[in-house]
């Protein structure tokens, strides 16, 4: 039977092979986000029209002996940061609203409606992407599927809460310094950041040029692989998107661990004094025989200068914006890029610096081991509107903390699985699967094999069935 709880992999074959039709499984997942989204907050656009009229399309190529694609029929959803064509692109912001809408569909959303996936609709994020919450002054905040009084996590909130609620099995989110990671980790299911560049940007609103990043979101390991491989591919409409070798990860998920070395992050990344984030990481570890530990060094100062560059070009973005409407943004993303536009330019290019003297730091680490891992976020999901949380017997901020452990990752353009870890009657949290640049292989490989032993799962919340 398929439904909400039955894989994009399953969705595929069953419409592939005429044992259930497209359109009826567009009408089902449109009627399931109208039953349940008011009260999540995951959707701010509906593409039903769009989603209908490729749905029946694609029952009629079937009908005619066309074959269809490796997603044929598959529901997805995209953070409205990507361009849908005839939408407004809102990025989370109320003054976006006045923009024309796109054109054309951004890079990534084509290329998974080449595989005949239905686009179903924009999700609910942070404004212009600057946030760890999932809270949006325009929008209300997307909601923790497992306990709605929760936060889901930023700014790629709106994909966490409808691939964790089982409204789509697919998400496309953006990660500058952790908004895949930090709802993925939040909201309990899978979650990948690519190499920086191994993914095509274009069509996608910009937040920090340096350092975005974009990728899928998806309950198991399989679906997030083949989403993955089928959004690969040089693209001269991105600068910064590779144009080496695709790196086909579905066929080897099997695999295993055979010859891996695997690694747990010290010092910076110990989790000693969080509970949750500890006993997480201890479950995955031990699965996976990870005896090694090793030191990211200067782990701490990385995270810093991805503060310092993500606040200078994200204020350099949008000067024109807030010299002309300053009052139409969310008062704390404002706050934070007028404070990045008061910055030194010198500051930057010594982060810039840094940043360089860091990846060749990690390049030679990752020539003693093959994995590293590390706790995704701090603590499981705080509670909406929640400003301080305790941390190691300090009291601190939630929203730029929730970052702590994704930031030093991300600024060297690593890949990462996030993997969530669920805990019985607890809210679940997640553990990052790192590996050298272009590896995403590996890390995949990794989460495949602790999700065959149940260790890493992303089951649908009880209450949503």
């Amino acid at each position: 039977m398929i439904d909400h709880r039955s894989t994009a992999l399953q969705i595929a074959a069953a419409v592939r092979s005429g044992a259930v039709s497209a359109a009826s499984v567009c009408q089902a997942t449109l009627e399931r986000i109208g039953a349940l989204d008011r009260g999540l907050g995951a959707f701010t656009d509906v593409t039903a029209e769009r989603a209908l009229q490729q749905a029946h399309g694609l029952d009629a190529r079937r009908a005619a002996g066309e074959p269809l694609g490796p997603l044929a029929g598959v529901p997805f959803a995209v953070k409205n940061l990507f361009d849908m064509a005839g939408r407004v692109t809102l990025a989370g912001s109320k003054i976006n609203r006045d923009h024309p809408p796109a054109t054309a569909d951004a890079t990534l959303v084509r290329r998974l409606s080449e595989a005949d996936a239905v686009l179903v609709g924009g999700l609910n994020m942070g404004e212009y992407a600057y946030d760890f919450t999932g809270e949006n002054s325009h929008y209300g905040p997307s909601r923790n599927p497992h306990d709605p009084a929760h936060m889901s996590g930023g700014s790629s909130g709106g994909c966490g809460t409808a691939v964790a609620a089982g409204l789509v099995p697919l998400a496309l989110g953006s990660d500058t310094n952790g908004s895949i990671r930090v709802p993925a980790s939040l909201c309990g299911v899978f979650g990948l950041k690519p190499t920086f560049g191994r993914l095509s940007r274009a069509g996608s609103f910009p937040f920090c040029a340096s350092l975005d990043h974009l990728g899928p979101f998806a309950r198991s390991v399989a679906d997030l692989a083949l989403t993955y491989d089928l959004m690969q591919g040089p693209d001269a409409a991105d600068p910064a998107c590779s144009a080496g070798e695709l790196n086909a990860t579905l066929p080897l998920l099997e695999r295993g661990l055979a010859g891996l070395r695997i690694a747990v992050a010290d010092d910076y990344f110990d989790s000693d004094g969080l509970p949750a984030a500890a006993a997480a990481l201890a479950a995955v570890s031990a699965a996976l025989g990870a005896c090694l530990r090793v030191t990211l060094p200067e782990a701490a100062r990385a995270r810093a200068a991805a503060y310092l560059i993500t606040n200078m070009e994200s204020s350099n973005l949008h000067l024109g914006r807030l010299r002309a409407r300053a009052a139409d943004f969310d008062p704390a993303v404002r706050d934070r890029m007028l404070a990045g536009a008061l910055l030194p330019g010198a500051w930057y290019v010594q982060a810039q610096r840094f940043r360089r003297w860091y990846g060749e730091q990690l390049a030679r680490l990752f020539t003693q081991v093959d994995i590293v891992l590390a706790p995704a976020t701090p603590c499981p999901a705080p509670r909406i509107g929640q400003n301080t949380m305790q941390l190691r017997g300090e009291q601190m901020l939630v929203r730029p903390n929730l970052g702590l452990y994704t930031q030093p990752i991300s600024f060297a353009g690593l890949p990462v699985v996030a993997v969530p870890v669920p805990r019985p009657g607890e809210l679940p949290i997640g553990v990052q699967v790192i590996a050298a640049p272009w590896r995403e292989d590996l890390v995949l490989r990794v989460a495949a094999f602790l999700e065959g032993k149940g260790i890493a799962q992303a089951p649908l919340p009880a209450a949503l069935g």
